[in-house]
C-alpha cells in the first residue's frame, strides 16, 4: 500500500535535481540531507511477513505517484511500482533517486545483447557525440578493449571541443577501493592516479578541451558501487550490465530517452554526493525540455525513426562491408542506425567464412582464453544481432527500481525498491515469468519462485554454469546455481517441476555450458520478464550481494513490444535454451550423464570455505591484486 507520507513525497514539488539547478554549487549530499534527512530511516524492516495483496486501491495511489507519459501503465506496472515504493517509507532514498522523479516514461531506441565490447562501442560513440556533459559510472574498471574504447573517445570528444571552441565537463566514477575509502566513501581521484596503470584514463594534457573529474565511491565493507550507467548531455542514458574489463562474458545495455532521463540524471548525482568542479552545464535543461541545446545531427526522442526488425537489421548489415570500430582504430558513426548496420556488418560472414565461423570470431575478440565453436552451423535468418533496434510509436511507462550501498556485514538492508519489484513481480504474474542472471541463490527468491510454481506460472531461468562459485560457495553467500537449483527442485513436485525449465548459458557459437572458471563463454545479463509486457533490466544480479549490498540501478518498463524485442534477442543469441536444459534435478549434465568440467558439487561447510576462499585469492590474484 503507498501510504499518504510516501505520496506526498512522490508529488513534492522540489528534487535532488531542481534545487541543483538553482544552486549548482550545492553538494548533491547536503541537498538529499536538507531534502530527506529530517525522515527516520528503518535499516532493519523485514518485510516478509508484512506485505500486503495487490489491490485496485494501491495501484491507484501507485497511478499518482508517477509522470507516465501518454501509455496507461498496467495493473501489473503498478502494483510492482506500488510495492517498490513502499520501501520509501523506511527510507525515502532507499531507491537513490527523488522520489518524484522515481516514476516516469521513455523510449528505447536500442537494445544490446552482446559481448561486454560491442556494448562499450556504443557508449564510447554516444560519448563522442556528446556536446556539453558525459556523466560515467561504473563498478570494476581495469586495462582493457572497453577502457580504451573509452579512453579514445574522450580523447576525441576533447579534439571534437576544441574546433568547436567549447569545453566539454566530463564526470566519472568507479569502485576501486582503497584504505581512504574507510574514512569517506567517495574518494577523488587525482589525475596521476587515474591516468596510471591501474586505470588508464586519458591525461590531462591529452584532453585539454575536457574538464574531467573522478570518484571512487565503495562503502566498507560490502557496500559496492555495482551500478553501470551513462548520461550524455541530459538527453540520452545508458543503463548496463557491464564492468570495464576485458573478459569472456556477453551482456545487456539499454539506451533510453525522454524523461526517465531525468531520473537516472537525479541518481547520478546523488550517487556523486561531493561539489561539482565545475558544475554540470544541464543542471537547469531537464531532458522533458530535451537536455541541453546542442546542434544535434541525430534527430532524439520522438523524432526517431520506427524499428527495425532484427531480420532487416541483418540484411542491411551484410549488404556492406564496414571497417570495425576497436581502440586506435576507431570509425565513429553520427546515429544509432549507423552503429546498427556496422555492428552487424562485423557479425557478418567474411570471405572462406561461415556465420558460425563468423560469431566465433566476435565471441573470442575480448576473450583471454580463445576456443574454436563446437555448435552447429547457423543458417539464414538465424544470425546473431548484437544491436536490436527496440523504439516504439510512442513513450512507455518506466521506472527506476535500484538500491543504495551498504557496507556492514549482515543482511538488513533488504527492503529496498529494486528487490521488492522483483517479488511483486513475481508473485502478481499471471503466466510466465523468465530470468537471465549469472547467479540465483538469493535467500528470498527461491521460495518466491516455488510459490509461482504451485500457482501454475511456468518459470524460466537462464543461468550461468559456475559463475563465482569460488565466492558463492561461501558461507553466507547463498551457495553455487546448482545448489540453488536443486534445492529449488527439491522443495516443488513433480508436477510442478514440469513447470519449471531451468537453463544453463550456451553460447551462441557453442553446443555445450561452459564453467566460467575456464573464463571461455559466459553471461552477465541482467533481466526479468514477466507476462511478456512488464520487464526489469539494469545492474542487479539475483545473488546476495545485490539484494542486500550492493548499489544497483534497473528500469522496470511496461511494454509489450520491447519486451518482445528481448526475448527475441535473448534466443537469438545465445543456444541456451537448446543445449543448456538442466537435468531433473537442476544440473546440467552431457549425454552420459555427467555434470560440465568444473561442477563443484556439494562440498561441506569447511571444505567450502577452503575452496572459495582460495578461489577468492586467484580471482583476486587474475585482476592484478586488487
Amino acid at each position: 500500500m503507498v501510504s499518504e507520507n510516501v505520496l506526498q513525497l512522490c508529488q513534492a514539488t522540489e528534487t535532488v535535481s531542481s534545487v541543483l539547478a538553482k544552486d549548482p554549487t550545492a553538494a548533491p549530499g547536503e541537498v538529499v540531507k536538507n531534502l530527506y534527512g529530517h525522515h527516520k530511516k528503518v535499516f532493519n524492516y523485514d518485510p516478509e511477513n508484512n506485505r500486503p495483496a495487490a489491490s485496485a486501491q494501491a495501484q491507484e495511489q501507485a497511478l499518482k505517484c508517477g509522470r507516465w507519459g501518454p501509455t496507461q501503465p498496467s495493473s501489473l506496472f503498478l502494483q510492482a511500482y506500488a510495492d517498490a515504493l513502499s520501501c520509501l517509507e523506511a527510507d525515502p532514498m532507499s531507491g537513490l533517486v527523488s522520489p518524484p522523479l522515481m516514476g516516469s516514461h521513455g523510449i528505447v531506441p536500442l537494445t544490446v545483447i552482446a559481448p561486454l565490447a560491442d556494448i562499450m562501442r556504443h557508449c564510447s560513440n554516444m560519448i563522442v557525440r556528446a556536446e556539453r556533459e558525459v556523466f560515467f559510472i561504473t563498478c570494476s574498471w581495469s586495462p582493457s578493449v572497453a577502457q580504451r574504447l573509452v579512453k579514445d573517445a574522450l580523447i576525441e570528444l576533447s579534439r571534437r571541443a576544441g574546433v568547436r571552441g567549447q569545453k566539454v565537463v566530463v564526470k566519472m566514477m568507479y569502485d576501486k577501493a582503497t584504505a581512504a575509502n574507510a574514512i569517506y566513501s567517495h574518494q577523488v581521484v587525482k589525475p596521476e592516479v587515474y591516468s596510471g596503470e591501474k586505470i588508464q584514463l586519458p591525461k590531462p594534457e591529452e584532453i585539454p578541451n575536457l574538464d574531467l573529474e573522478v570518484i571512487s565511491l565503495h562503502k566498507l565493507v560490502l557496500g559496492t558501487l555495482h551500478a553501470k550507467f551513462c548520461v550524455v548531455d541530459r538527453k540520452a542514458a545508458a543503463v548496463m550490465s557491464n564492468n570495464m574489463e576485458d573478459n569472456d562474458n556477453v551482456e545487456m545495455m539499454i539506451h533510453v530517452e525522454g524523461s526517465i532521463v531525468d531520473s537516472i540524471y537525479d541518481t547520478a548525482l546523488i550517487t556523486w554526493n561531493n561539489h561539482f568542479n565545475p558544475s554540470l552545464p544541464s543542471h537547469d535543461t531537464p531532458a522533458t525540455e530535451v537536455g541541453l541545446p546542442t546542434s544535434d545531427r541525430e534527430p532524439v526522442y520522438l523524432d526517431r525513426s520506427p524499428s527495425r526488425e532484427q531480420h532487416e537489421s541483418t540484411a542491411d548489415g551484410q549488404a556492406v562491408r564496414l571497417p570495425e570500430h576497436m581502440p586506435d582504430d576507431p570509425h565513429w558513426d553520427i546515429d544509432i542506425n549507423g552503429e546498427i548496420t556496422r555492428m552487424q556488418s562485423c557479425y557478418s560472414m567474411k570471405p572462406h567464412e561461415s556465420h558460425l565461423q563468423a560469431v566465433n570470431r566476435q565471441l573470442n575478440l575480448a576473450c583471454k582464453n580463445k576456443i574454436l565453436p563446437s555448435g552447429p552451423e547457423i543458417p539464414e535468418g538465424e544470425e546473431m544481432t548484437p544491436y536490436i533496434s527496440s523504439m516504439t510509436p510512442a513513450p512507455v511507462p518506466m521506472a527506476l527500481v535500484s538500491r543504495p550501498p551498504y557496507g556492514p556485514l549482515n543482511m538488513h538492508n533488504v527492503y529496498v525498491p529494486q528487490n521488492e519489484a522483483w517479488l511483486s513481480c513475481i508473485r502478481n504474474a499471471q503466466r510466465t515469468i523468465f530470468i537471465q542472471t549469472p547467479n540465483l541463490n538469493a535467500a528470498p527468491l527461491v521460495p518466491a519462485l516455488a510459490a509461482a510454481l504451485k500457482r501454475g506460472i511456468q518459470v524460466t531461468y537462464y543461468i550461468c554454469f559456475g559463475y563465482n562459485d569460488a565466492g558463492e560457495i561461501l558461507p553466507g553467500q547463498g551457495g553455487t546455481n546448482d545448489q540453488a537449483a536443486q534445492a529449488l527442485v527439491e522443495s516443488i513436485t513433480a508436477e510442478e517441476r514440469q513447470r519449471l525449465h531451468i537453463c544453463y548459458y550456451v553460447g551462441k557459437d557453442q553446443d555445450h555450458p561452459i564453467h566460467q572458471s575456464f573464463k571461455q563463454r559466459s553471461c552477465h545479463i541482467k533481466l526479468l520478464i514477466v507476462d511478456e509486457h512488464v520487464g526489469i533490466q539494469g545492474s542487479g544480479n539475483q545473488d546476495t550481494q545485490s539484494w542486500y549490498h550492493s548499489q544497483e540501478l534497473n528500469i522496470m518498463l511496461d511494454s509489450e513490444e520491447i519486451c518482445r524485442k528481448w526475448r527475441e534477442g535473448i534466443e537469438r543469441n545465445q543456444n541456451t535454451a537448446r543445449y543448456g536444459v538442466a537435468s531433473e534435478d537442476g544440473v546440467w549434465r552431457d549425454k552420459d550423464g555427467k555434470p560440465g568440467d568444473g561442477y563443484m558439487g556439494h562440498p561441506g561447510k569447511v571444505e567450502g570455505l577452503i575452496k572459495g576462499v582460495g578461489g577468492m585469492l586467484k580471482k583476486m590474484k587474475d585482476k592484478g591484486g586488487v
